[in-house]
């Protein structure tokens, strides 16, 4: 059974940075390479929304409100996803999950912007 674990969150400053990880295990590296990889996020009272994700090729897809200061990016060898995530403002402030193909989830990790 895949499980997805997402490290990385916590307190920030605006302006400041974050690097999100999410490691998958109860898969070879070699199925996880054609897993489409993302993470998405959900701020107290909204919906769950995409910010990115990444295909089996590397192939990249940016929630348009995001581009330019969030990077997505995986190593399949180890079973890895991240995100980058610089200039962070308030309204950054979520839960971020990891997922992957066939609706898995990890479950969560708070990143929350503020001075």
């Amino acid at each position: 059974q895949v499980q997805l674990v997402e490290s990385g969150g916590g307190l920030v400053q605006p302006g400041g940075s974050l690097r999100l990880s999410c490691a998958a295990s109860g898969i070879t590296h070699i199925l996880y390479s054609v897993y489409t990889m993302g993470w998405y996020r959900q701020a107290p009272g909204k919906q769950r929304e995409l910010v990115a994700n990444i295909g089996s090729t590397g192939s990249v897809n940016y929630a348009d409100s995001l581009k330019g200061r969030f990077t997505i990016s995986r190593d399949n060898a180890k079973k890895m996803v991240y995100l980058q995530m610089n200039s962070l403002k308030p309204e950054d402030t979520a839960v971020y999950y990891c997922h992957a193909s066939g609706n898995r989830w990890g479950q969560g990790t708070q990143v929350t912007v503020s001075s």
